[in-house]
């Protein structure tokens, strides 16, 4: 007898669990398509376009956003004050660590892979065909190119 009312519990657990993840990824579809796309900030190479999707990057706290690369951008080696969490939506990601640009040496990361930059982690990436990347960290967002003649925000003599 226990079991038999047991099963149907089961079932209400599970059917609205699937329910909330449906839910979920409906909204989280929604929202995607629904982002504001924009020139990236100046501190990244010209070319790239970027969407908040939570949060406030130029505050305290946790913040997502994602980047649209096209084929072949190149972000030089740079570091942030704060573990860096990559998820690729698109294309292909390379990611290297290091101080000096290696495509070669760089880790394919390919649609639904994800990796965390630790904190002041000194890494680079290229798109390979159009790339879109959603990244979490802790904000305020702040981008230190190892080689500050990298910096497309600053003007360099």
């Amino acid at each position: 007898m226990r079991s038999l009312l047991l099963a149907p519990a089961m079932l209400f657990v599970c059917a609205t669990s699937l329910n909330a993840q449906a839910n979920t990824s409906t909204t989280t579809a929604m929202k995607r398509d629904t982002l504001h796309w924009g020139p990236a900030p100046a501190v990244f190479p010209r070319g790239a376009q970027m969407a908040v999707v939570s949060g406030d990057p130029s505050k305290s706290g946790t913040f997502r956003i994602q980047l649209r690369m096209p084929d072949g951008y190149r972000i030089p080696p740079h570091f942030h004050p704060s573990d860096e969490n990559i998820e690729v939506k698109q294309g292909t990601f390379l990611v290297g660590m290091g101080d000096v640009f290696n495509a070669t040496s760089a880790k394919a990361m390919n649609p639904g892979e994800h990796g965390t930059v630790p904190a002041n982690g000194h890494h680079f990436g290229q798109a390979k065909g159009e790339v879109v990347v959603e990244v979490t960290a802790v904000g305020p967002f702040a981008m230190t190119y190892v080689n500050p003649a990298d910096d497309p925000s600053k003007a360099h003599p």
